[in-house]
């Protein structure tokens, strides 16, 4: 059925960063484009893709909310989705007592429930279509106890096993399910997360267009997941070693306000 027809690909996440290049990948490949975002930069953003050809569709909604979901997924309307890249997310620095409630939950709402919402929606779409191909931007922190970074670093470990397990359900379809799991990466994530004062926040982090090229080809190809980055996979591999608190010690060195003024 989707080889009969243009094909459409829904990218959450998609105003800036490593969203905005996965949407990039995607135009390129002759896919249509329903992109969606917070903020206004999403208008932005569909002006550069349109000049990869193609069509370009935006929602500007808070994937947080049921309404932004139900909203994302009315602009779909009918038409069949071949590749949902469910990419919204939010992280939120400093130690989680001294963190908004409100903010905090923004993180959850955001990065999980959001996020699976769609996927149930779209997901159960594609069963009926027959076809599919689903891409979750999980992170490594998911590996990692996220000290400084407790909330964010958990929803990470939620969507890294969500993903798994989802592919393991569709197994006997024709749905793909991949898990692109990226480090830190050049993006206003770490901005936009109140994390300039710490380490993790200042270093040399990825290009978020290679990041993305890994995940499309992983996604294409019908892997898991790919973690991007050679260093990123030697941490990850780590993580399955260390003990806990250990990891959780080292996370403080990268996260903790002021460490960027530490050596």
């Amino acid at each position: 059925m989707l080889d009969t027809v243009r094909k459409l690909a829904v990218v959450t996440g998609a105003s800036t960063g490593i969203g905005l290049e996965l949407a990039r990948e995607a135009a390129k490949n002759k896919f249509d484009l329903l992109i969606a975002a917070n903020e206004p930069e999403i208008e932005t953003a569909a002006t550069e893709l349109k000049r990869e050809g193609g069509k370009v569709e935006t929602v500007q909604a808070d994937l947080a909310t049921t309404e932004g979901v139900d909203a994302l997924y009315e602009a779909i309307g009918d038409r069949p989705v071949a590749v949902l890249i469910a990419n919204a997310g939010r992280g939120l620095g400093k130690a989680f007592l001294d963190q908004d409630w409100d903010d905090a939950r923004y993180v959850v709402d955001t990065n999980i429930t959001g996020t699976i919402c769609l996927i149930h929606k779209v997901g159960n779409d594609m069963r009926e279509q027959g076809d599919g191909r689903i891409l979750i931007t999980g992170s490594i922190a998911g590996f990692l106890p996220g000290s400084y970074q407790a909330v964010y670093n958990g929803t990470k470990a939620f969507l890294d096993s969500f993903s798994y397990a989802l592919r393991e359900e569709l197994k006997d379809t024709r749905i793909t399910v991949t898990c692109l799991m990226p480090g830190p990466t050049e993006t206003e994530f770490f901005e936009r997360a109140d994390l300039m004062d710490t380490k993790v926040g200042t270093e040399k982090k990825a290009d978020p267009a290679k990041v993305a090229k890994d995940g499309w080809k992983a996604m294409m190809d019908g892997e898991g997941g790919v973690v991007s980055g050679a260093s990123n996979k030697l941490q990850v591999a780590a993580a399955h070693i260390l003990p806990a608190e250990t990891l959780a010690k080292m996370h403080t060195k990268e996260a903790a306000p002021g460490t960027a003024e530490k050596e």
